[in-house]
C-alpha cells in the first residue's frame, strides 16, 4: 500500500471531506498542518505551485486537492492507487 500525506490547515472543510473520504476507504495517512511558512513551503514545491488545501500525494502520484480526490472515486480510479 503505498504512502498517503495530506496537507492540510484545522479549518479547511475540504480538508476534512478528504480525510474523511480515504477514512471511509480505510486507508491510513499522514497529515500535514501547513500554518508554519515552511511547511506550506514545502507543500508548494511538492504540488507544483499549488497553494490551497488539501494537497494529496499517494505514493508518488500528486492528486491534488479534495474535487480531484472525489472524481477519481467516482470514475473508479481511487482504489486502484490506493491499492498499488
Amino acid at each position: 500500500m503505498p504512502k498517503i500525506e495530506i496537507y492540510t490547515t484545522p479549518s479547511c472543510p475540504y480538508c476534512h471531506a478528504a480525510k474523511s473520504l480515504l477514512s471511509e476507504k480505510g486507508v491510513s495517512f499522514d497529515e500535514m498542518t501547513v500554518i508554519e511558512a515552511e511547511k506550506r513551503a514545502l507543500m508548494i514545491e511538492r504540488a507544483n505551485g499549488r497553494r490551497t488545501v488539501p494537497q494529496i500525494f499517494i505514493g508518488d502520484t500528486h492528486v491534488g486537492g479534495y474535487d480531484d480526490l472525489a472524481a477519481l472515486d467516482r470514475v473508479g480510479k481511487l482504489d486502484p492507487l490506493l491499492q498499488a
